[in-house]
């Protein structure tokens, strides 16, 4: 399973974010609900198009550190989502991930994460991989939990959003203790 190829699970199908795939990606990222607990959004045309350009642009990278992948359902081939991999120092990575509404509570987010880790571990080899959530957000607190993450703690007023100062939980699961 390499990263910059197609690769796929039982609904899902994970590839390279092409151009063309801002329209997709805006049809979730424009929406208040999806965006209520990020940074960003909801995002104009031109910050989606801006966005799927910066992805571009790290893509390609020498050496890559951001691996950002479409999620595409295999049912209706409809690009549902996107998760990152970021390779950081020392043998650590992040992810993290977005899912269109239209598809919470059915696992999806669950089976792209566990996908994305298995790539960390086996074959970039991280040591530990880790992800944060706003703690208000409990249904990425479940997904990070099913994946095997561990609550380390809470930043405190890490991330500024629209609403004001943000904390952060931060999960994390090491290579050893990844059992997916």
């Amino acid at each position: 399973m390499i990263p910059n190829h197609k690769f796929s699970t039982g609904r899902l199908i994970f590839r390279e974010l092409v151009e063309s795939d801002w329209r997709m990606i805006h049809d979730y990222a424009s929406q208040e609900v999806v965006c209520r607990y990020q940074p960003w959004g909801p995002n104009t045309v031109e910050e989606t198009k801006t966005f799927v350009s910066e992805v571009l642009t790290d893509h390609k990278k020498n050496p890559r550190t951001r691996f950002m992948f479409a999620v595409v359902s295999k049912e209706d081939d409809r690009l549902i989502g996107a998760i990152e991999l970021k390779i950081g120092d020392f043998q650590n990575g992040e992810i993290g991930y977005i899912i269109h509404p239209d598809y919470w509570g059915i696992g999806i987010a669950t089976e792209a994460a566990e996908q994305v880790l298995n790539i960390g571990f086996e074959h970039f080899h991280l040591h530990r991989i880790q992800a944060t959530c706003d703690p208000n957000n409990i249904a990425s607190s479940k997904v990070l939990e099913k994946i095997g993450m561990r609550k380390e703690g809470i930043l405190r007023e890490n991330l500024l959003i629209k609403s004001g100062w943000r904390d952060s939980a931060v999960y994390s699961v090491l290579e050893t203790e990844n059992k997916l």
